[in-house]
């Protein structure tokens, strides 16, 4: 069993678990302390688009870590793709993708002043094509297990936040790395494109343009060819 989640908050319905779980920190929760959610109709995805999922069929939680390690991003996208299996690849810095598919969104938020961190993680355990709105059953997967299997699921996902959170950068990184989506394929960003490189000592994405080597801390990248998003 892991040592995180506890305490844990479970709701049935809340906008968004990163928000409670944002608001437990600030009120002093400890390390380790969970939010989870039956249904979620406000949470948050990458660069401000919303995660929403219908009721039980999707793991909905956010754990909030007292000193978070530097490279948590990665850390925890590795943690992530460990419990979906083999496939599983991250797509950098946070999406967890199976035969080009998403199957899971993270977004890490926090105050690295007040030296806490809040990793919110959704994972599509339960959804059914039908539950996915239209414009995006092309790219969105779903590991197609049945409700029952969500439980479970979390227990997994918790021990693998605990190992790869309290893991050396070198072996995050290494593991990282054998699971990046975006190594050698096309990527644009922001008016830019060229070919995904790997990270850097720091998790910085590296990609190769037509005028040299960049270097991306932040933002979002799409991958060109039509299975990525």
């Amino acid at each position: 069993m892991s040592g995180l989640g506890s305490p844990r908050l479970h709701l049935r319905r809340t906008d968004s678990t990163n928000e409670r779980a944002r608001e437990l920190a600030a009120r002093g929760a400890p390390h380790g302390a969970l939010v989870t959610a039956s249904r979620q109709t406000a949470g948050r995805g990458r660069q401000g688009r919303s995660w929403v999922a219908p009721d039980g069929r999707a793991l909905l939680c956010s754990l909030l870590l007292r000193d978070p390690p530097r490279l948590l991003p990665l850390a925890a996208g590795v943690a992530v793709a460990s419990v979906v299996g083999v496939p599983a690849l991250v797509k950098w810095p946070n999406d967890v993708l199976v035969d080009g598919r998403k199957v899971a969104g993270i977004l890490v938020e926090g105050r690295p002043q007040e030296r806490w961190a809040v990793v919110g993680i959704g994972l599509n355990v339960a959804l059914q094509a039908e539950d996915f709105p239209p414009e995006l059953r092309e790219t969105a997967g779903t590991l197609g297990q049945g409700p029952e299997a969500i439980e479970p699921t979390l227990e997994r996902l918790l021990e693998a936040l605990e190992r790869w959170i309290t893991a050396s950068p070198e072996d995050v990184l290494e593991a990282f790395r054998t699971r990046d989506a975006l190594l050698g394929r096309a990527v644009r960003w922001a008016g830019d494109e060229g070919r995904g490189a790997g990270v850097d000592g720091d998790g910085r994405l590296m990609v190769q343009t037509r005028q040299g080597r960049v270097t991306l801390e932040a933002g979002e990248v799409h991958l060109v060819a039509s299975t990525g998003t």
